[in-house]
């Protein structure tokens, strides 16, 4: 899939002008207190440049160079990463992953346990890899959780938005998954 970056970013401008908060991810983030976070499947940059305002070292890694050049403009000083997540190496951890914003879906069908593996690879013991996307496109809690086994991460909280409703097996999870220390 293809993406443009600008027209995809004027999106969450609009909402962010007519006053709505667009940061529900880097507050639920930020309750973790982490000091480094990779924002895996970062798209425009939107939470990963709300994170380094809020002074948490983040990098941004996206396979779309339209969304990345979006990124790149917005905030030059964010390390932006153009690779694909499934078999990501980035020769280091990070307190907590993150894949925001449906990420999971995105990837080819088959392939969301070797993209689970690829950003794990970066949740150090103790940290933990967030992520939340909708459950009713063929990729669910079940498979997810088993993902996230394989790759070493056991399942700590699940909630149904950013803002920690409790998740009642509705459309939409947000999934905290950690290694042990």
């Amino acid at each position: 899939m293809t993406w443009d970056g600008e027209n995809y970013q004027s999106r969450f401008d609009r909402l962010a002008e007519s006053g709505q908060d667009v940061h529900g991810e880097a507050a639920f983030v930020c309750s973790y207190e982490p000091a480094t976070v990779l924002d895996a499947g970062c798209g425009t940059g939107r939470v990963a440049i709300e994170l380094d305002r809020r002074g948490i070292e983040v990098v941004g890694v996206d396979v779309d160079p339209s969304m990345l050049a979006v990124a790149r403009e917005r905030a030059p000083r964010v390390p932006w990463i153009h690779q694909d997540l499934v078999g990501l190496d980035l020769g280091r951890t990070f307190e907590l992953v993150l894949m925001a914003g449906n990420v999971p879906l995105f990837t080819p069908p088959g392939t969301q346990a070797a993209l689970v593996a690829g950003v794990a690879r970066h949740v150090p013991p103790g940290g933990l890899l967030v992520a939340g996307f909708s459950l009713d496109r063929g990729y669910g809690v079940e498979e997810y959780d088993a993902h996230c086994a394989a790759a070493g991460l056991a399942p700590l909280h699940r909630y149904a938005t950013w803002s920690k409703e409790s998740f009642t097996n509705g459309a939409y999870a947000v999934f905290v998954h950690g290694r042990s220390a």
